[in-house]
């Protein structure tokens, strides 16, 4: 089953433009995990836009409370020091490393693994031996899953964005897909998925292990309510699940 991670990005983004703390992203939290999510993704930036470095101890801390062990807790962002002492100092499940610059919008590439190999071999082994699973951020290349393995790298999240936007066809992450799992890695993706390709992608790739999605679920929060936002997700899951099943049947 591949597991939805709602990313509580835009929660905190509409909270910080008023100071007056609300909405709450660890309530969001409890929200969207009730509704049945199966974990959490935030990406703390340096300057704060969003997700807080508090919002990040918050979470932890009410995670450990929630009472259910199989929710996961994921923190994306770039692999300063200032990041690994964050995501060392408070429990987590994954880890996701972006090249993302301080000051970028959003994540829009994926690692040049070769460029940073030192860098990120070093953050991995911290972050492995403190027992986080390592997730790097890498676009649609059959030659990247091989060099993430090399640097100690468990999982690949494939930036979709291309995908969603039709800048690549669907085929090339099939293709990256397939080399991920041959190098012994598993697959997480991200980024612009929605209910109009989140099926389609499933169904392409059933093997994807978790999608992390923010934006797109925010937005469809405003109209179903987060409720019936993470059930149409989870059915868009199901349904890709399910084409693929019946594609091997056939």
């Amino acid at each position: 089953m591949t597991k939805l991670s709602v990313n509580l990005n835009k929660v905190a983004l509409l909270r910080n433009q008023r100071d007056i703390g609300y909405p709450s992203v660890t309530e969001s939290a409890r929200i969207v995990l009730n509704a049945g999510a199966h974990g959490i993704t935030v990406h703390p930036r340096p300057d704060e836009r969003h997700i807080r470095r508090q919002d990040v101890r918050d979470l932890a801390a009410f995670l450990k409370t929630y009472g259910k062990e199989e929710i996961e807790f994921n923190i994306e962002g770039y692999p300063s020091d200032d990041f690994l002492a964050l995501v060392l100092e408070n429990d987590c499940d994954q880890v996701t490393l972006v090249p993302d610059d301080p000051g970028q919008r959003t994540s829009d590439h994926g690692w040049d693994i070769a460029r940073h190999e030192v860098m990120l071999t070093e953050a991995i082994e911290k972050l492995k031996n403190a027992g986080r699973r390592v997730s790097l951020f890498l676009d649609p290349d059959p030659a990247l899953p091989k060099l993430a393995a090399q640097v100690g790298a468990d999982r690949v999240e494939l930036y979709t964005g291309p995908y969603a936007f039709d800048d690549i066809p669907l085929k090339a992450y099939v293709q990256t897909a397939e080399s991920v799992l041959e190098a012994g890695l598993e697959i997480n993706a991200g980024h612009d998925l929605n209910l109009d390709n989140l099926g389609r992608f499933i169904a392409a790739i059933p093997d994807t292990a978790e999608v992390s999605i923010g934006h797109a679920i925010t937005s469809d929060a405003l109209i179903y309510g987060w409720a019936g936002a993470v059930a149409a997700y989870l059915s868009a899951i199901e349904y890709g699940l399910k084409e693929a099943e019946n594609g091997k049947a056939a």
